[in-house]
């Protein structure tokens, strides 16, 4: 391989990575729209086919069970009512075809008062690329309330790290 050949090879490998970070954190980002907006089929294919969605007492396994969720009275009331799922930007690790995220949601729904906080949710993402893209393998979210799980979740994405309990 010439110089000018390893250069240009550095620079496309240099660049994939950029566009895979790019992809994946507009698919992170994406969530709250879509779900705030109902739009269920949207939200469900945002996982891998069997993907996993897993908030606090809340297990769903497959897209059509986030679809259902979507669907669901309790999730169309926080609709009509007035909320937002608000992302921060994912900190974003990609290793070849597989890819994790960590990060903050913040719900906030409309009240008599005026909008307020409901939750602060730590997130941990796991995600694949297939041929449509890269999809959510599984998502994990546990509510910032002081226990222990919440920012072990967060602290799961840097390996190196040192929590201190």
């Amino acid at each position: 391989m010439t110089p000018a050949e390893s250069r240009l090879d550095a620079i496309e490998r240099r660049l994939r990575a950029l566009e895979d970070e790019r992809e994946i954190t507009r698919l992170i980002l994406s969530y709250g729209p879509l779900v705030d907006s109902g739009c269920a089929g949207d939200v469900a294919a945002l996982w891998d086919e069997d993907g996993v969605y897993d908030v606090d007492g809340l297990l769903m396994t497959g897209r059509a069970e986030i679809e259902a969720m979507v669907r669901s009275a309790p999730h169309q009331r926080w609709i009509t009512g007035g909320c937002a799922h608000f992302a921060g930007p994912p900190h974003v690790t990609v290793d070849g075809d597989e890819a994790t995220a960590a990060g903050y949601t913040l719900m906030i729904v409309d009240t008599p008062d005026g909008f307020v906080l409901r939750r602060a949710t730590a997130n941990h993402w796991h995600l694949r690329r297939t041929p449509a893209g890269w999809r959510a393998v599984n998502r994990t979210n546990r509510v910032l309330d002081g226990r222990e799980e919440s920012p072990d979740l967060l602290a799961s994405h840097f390996p190196d790290a040192v929590r201190h309990h």
